[in-house]
């Protein structure tokens, strides 16, 4: 059986040695207060709420799983009960406006709250996590009425919230959109319409589910500019605030999916339901961005506590299973066989999943950092700049650190061999359960051709040149002969890719003024080489920054000597992969577009 053990060393590391976050909270309003007691307080209690009571119900979820009958969700055990622990401990409402009654802690500290429920048992943190969603989409958009309704509610966790986008005829495609909203004369709408693969859609866990739905009124635009944003609570608020009168919202069948077992993933019917408008009219789409970016980033956090979780349980059996002689001679005489571990394939296995868990890790807080300038931000021009950031960095987070994620859980199962396929280690649901992180939120491909396509063709590539030009300052002031010769080797290596990023990105721009399927042809290869220079460029901080502590002499130095390790490995073994993605996101477009569809067919 699984047990998860939260990393809370490696957490502090990132927070305070790489990302220097007391100096960060104290330049930002509002936070000056915010000190080292309670950022670790709050890492250290949270984590043993995640261990002693979110692990142990992670694979009773997938035994279980979620049941639909007589119009009623129920989640698997011990479920529901963990759901209140969590809201009375305040844990909800940790990075919310107080005036609605949250902490008022930075948003960053809400991606260690995230992490650290992801890895302890993932279904179950993606219903407080649909809600968090909801709440940033009130936060900025919600009318004062709407945020004194449903946001308080929403921050102490008596409801909960979901977003609603998918219907059965589209996915991505959001233009194709049918979802009615028609005026009543109250001034609120009519929503009617079926809604697919909501995730927290219903369940036991609260009295009233608020769900962000997108529809469109009659007289619409077609297409994205045509959809508008709608609150619709499963049951209409009393007068008094409490769950009032049922409002037509029916969740009408359960998916019957590969992994998450745990979460329900429904099918809602919204039967004349009644809504009302977030944000203005035609707007919609625009509003909703706001709880996609905010779901992004934290289905990107799936793909590294995945890969944490996964390297726990590998590195506990790599060090107790026996299993033949090391090449260079027996490691443990007194043994019938040397441990797993002892063999450099495994050592490979296991530093790829540590070297991902704790890469993406310091990608996703970094981001995350960014995000709390958002909040602050007292002009247009401050927001925008800010948005700009999140929306390159975004992408990359979701799109690659899931699909390394998904790379590092399937080395985990290879790991321990034959038992890594049996249910009982725990291994394979680990695969199962993160599958998905590479396509709800938008798939790989679409998140890539978000990235190519709208941030650095339409953007003509401002913000990209931006953060290239941060990871090149930083890495020039360890290229000089007064830096150790891992870290300068490191430093070297990095401003050579960085700079062949922007080379690569002028080439495919290029290239698409000539031919418009290069941007495709391109963009998921151009996806993962961003990921791979952007974990390169956490590894040469986090490198630097043990360094640091080293020649300091503070803290563990087995600790920091194996992040200066690890940031070699990842240099050695895993950056070069990004010379694959080049050569490939450059081959023309026609080498797959050539073909004729009836020549893909199976011929007798």
């Amino acid at each position: 059986m699984l047990e998860y053990k939260a990393p809370v060393k490696d957490i502090q590391f990132i927070l305070h040695d790489v990302l220097n976050i007391m100096d960060h909270y104290k330049s930002l309003p509002g936070t000056e207060e915010v000190d080292r007691d309670l950022v670790d307080a709050i890492t250290s209690e949270c984590a043993k709420f995640c261990e002693q009571v979110l692990s142990p119900l992670y694979q009773v979820g997938d035994e279980e799983g979620c049941k639909l009958e007589d119009g009623k969700v129920t989640t698997p055990t011990g479920f529901k009960e963990a759901y209140h622990q969590f809201v009375e401990a305040g844990w909800q409402g940790l990075s919310h406006p107080t005036e609605y009654g949250g902490q008022g802690l930075p948003l960053s500290l809400n991606a260690v709250k995230l992490e650290l429920t992801a890895t302890a048992n993932w279904p179950w943190a993606m219903y407080p996590g649909l809600s968090v969603g909801a709440m940033n989409t009130l936060v900025l958009h919600g009318s004062e009425e709407q945020k004194q309704t449903y946001l308080t509610k929403l921050i102490d966790g008596s409801w909960s919230g979901t977003m609603c986008l998918t219907e059965p005829h589209c996915g991505t495609d959001l233009g194709q959109v049918k979802t009615r909203a028609e005026l009543n004369a109250d001034g609120s709408y009519s929503i009617t319409g079926t809604k697919i693969f909501i995730s927290a859609g219903d369940h036991d866990f609260t009295d009233n589910i608020v769900h962000i739905v997108l529809a469109r009124t009659p007289d619409a635009p077609k297409g994205t500019k045509g959809i508008s944003l709608f609150i619709v609570p499963k049951h209409l608020p009393a007068e008094d605030d409490s769950t009032g009168e049922f409002n037509n919202v029916v969740c009408s069948g359960l998916e019957h999916k590969m992994g998450i077992k745990a979460s329900t993933t429904c099918v809602m019917n919204f039967e004349g339901a009644k809504g009302f408008l977030v944000g203005p009219e035609n707007k919609g789409l625009n509003c909703m961005f706001t709880f996609m970016n905010s779901a992004r980033i934290g289905t990107g956090a799936q793909g590294y506590t995945a890969a944490e979780l996964s390297f726990q349980g590998a590195l506990k059996y790599a060090k107790e299973r026996m299993s033949m002689r090391s090449l260079s001679g027996k490691k443990r005489p007194n043994q019938v066989a040397d441990f797993l571990i002892d063999h450099p394939d495994v050592r490979r296995m296991l530093l790829t999943q540590k070297a991902i868990a704790e890469g993406g890790r310091a990608m996703t807080y970094y981001t995350s950092k960014l995000a709390d300038f958002l909040v602050v931000a007292t002009t247009e021009e401050e927001r925008e700049k800010v948005d700009d950031q999140l929306g390159l960095l975004t992408p990359i987070v979701k799109g690659f650190i899931t699909e390394l994620g998904l790379e590092a859980t399937n080395l985990g199962v290879q790991i321990y061999g034959g038992h890594g396929y049996i249910r009982e280690w725990g291994m394979e649901q680990i695969v199962r359960d993160t599958r998905i992180a590479t396509l709800y939120e938008g798939t790989t491909g679409i998140q890539a051709l978000d990235l190519l396509g709208r941030k650095i063709l339409l953007g003509r590539a401002k913000t990209l040149k931006v953060f290239t030009n941060e990871i090149r300052d930083f890495a020039k002031q360890y290229n000089g002969l007064g830096t150790s010769q891992p870290i300068r080797g490191m430093a070297k290596q990095l401003t050579k890719i960085n700079r062949h990023w922007w080379w690569l990105s002028l080439r495919v721009m290029a290239a698409s003024m000539k031919d418009r399927d290069a941007i495709g042809s391109a963009s998921v290869d151009y996806l993962m080489f961003s990921g791979y220079v952007f974990m390169a460029y956490m590894w040469l901080q986090m490198a630097v920054a043990a360094q640091k502590a080293l020649d300091e002499k503070s803290g563990d130095e087995d600790f920091y000597k194996a992040k200066i390790q690890t940031a070699e490995f990842y240099y050695a073994r895993l950056l070069p992969r990004a010379e694959a993605h080049a050569r490939s996101m450059i081959a023309p477009a026609s080498t797959l577009m050539n073909m004729k569809d009836e020549d893909f067919s199976l011929t007798a």
